[in-house]
């Protein structure tokens, strides 16, 4: 027997498998965003740190690995095309594991979510129904190319932030703080559509209207890198408008190593997509944790 006949006539999911499926890697983008929020407000992260480290939990390793393992299910006949190695495709994962999996980590998310409070449970059902209209017929928003990376993008890093403010403050966030998470949201629409490179091919045959499809790799590198750019102009222009200009000045600062890196992207969108992930991604959430300190500074004196 192969080794391929014999994963797909396994019984149970391999653990190994079982954490490939929710993405380890994903996890960061959202805790950090979490972490954003706590910084934004002048409030003791230390004197509440239960809150901070079960927030951080949820967002990363809980919601945000519920989302990839409910995408994977999903999307196991895309991915049988562009990653057919992926848990599901490979059959790693056999039968109907991947949505029990999902379905579980929701309930369990919903669990978590309400010990954070009011606040925290109902940012928590937004993420969860997110995830699910983001990957499943007959919503599936991942289909488009405008509304799908956007969504993602207010999952992985406004909900989180805000969530984080609301969490430990137990209130509604200010309007700067509000605004900054929205605007940070916005410009991760850009880095999802550069992630949508990767499946270019198998988005292509299965009806997915991901922008590298529907515009060509070119045109959705120029649109992901205007959305990028734009949004943390204006987090700049605020952070001068708000009397914050040292803040405005080190956000400046990473924004133009970003642009130096896409004119690099931009020469090869598809071949650069990764490296600019792993460059110019890293200076734009450094910015997001500059931008916290500066609104707590600012709350600090209200």
């Amino acid at each position: 027997m192969s080794v391929s006949t014999t994963l797909h006539n396994s019984a149970r999911p391999q653990p190994k498998a079982m954490l490939e499926l929710i993405k380890p890697i994903t996890w960061f983008p959202p805790m950090w965003a979490y972490l954003c929020g706590i910084a934004s407000i002048p409030v003791s992260a230390v004197a509440h740190w239960p809150m901070v480290l079960l927030g951080v939990i949820l967002a990363g390793p809980v919601v945000c690995g519920m989302s990839q393992a409910a995408n994977d299910w999903c999307d196991r006949h895309v991915d049988a095309v562009n990653e057919p190695h992926r848990p599901i495709p490979s059959g790693r994962i056999p039968g109907r594991w991947g949505l029990w999996i999902a379905l579980a980590m929701s309930v369990l998310s919903l669990l978590m979510g309400w010990l954070l409070g009011p606040w925290g449970f109902a940012s928590t059902v937004v993420g969860v129904l997110s995830a699910w209209a983001y990957s499943v017929e007959p919503v599936r928003l991942k289909r488009s190319g405008w509304w799908g990376p956007g969504l993602v993008g207010l999952c992985y890093e406004g909900l989180p932030w805000f969530t984080g403010a609301a969490v430990l403050s137990q209130g509604m966030p200010s309007f700067q703080v509000c605004t900054m998470a929205l605007l940070y949201a916005f410009g991760a629409h850009g880095i999802m559509t550069l992630n949508d490179f990767k499946a270019l091919e198998g988005d292509r045959l299965h009806g997915v209207r991901s922008l590298p499809v529907t515009l060509g790799p070119d045109v959705a590198a120029r649109v992901a890198c205007t959305v990028m750019g734009l949004a943390q102009a204006l987090v700049v222009a605020l952070l001068l408008v708000w009397g914050r200009p040292w803040y405005a000045l080190a956000v400046t600062l990473l924004l133009l190593g970003q642009i130096r890196a896409m004119k690099t992207l931009l020469a090869d969108p598809k071949g650069k997509a990764p490296w600019y992930q792993a460059t110019g991604i890293g200076m734009y959430v450094s910015g997001m944790m500059i931008t916290a300190f500066a609104l707590r500074t600012m709350e600090s004196f209200q």
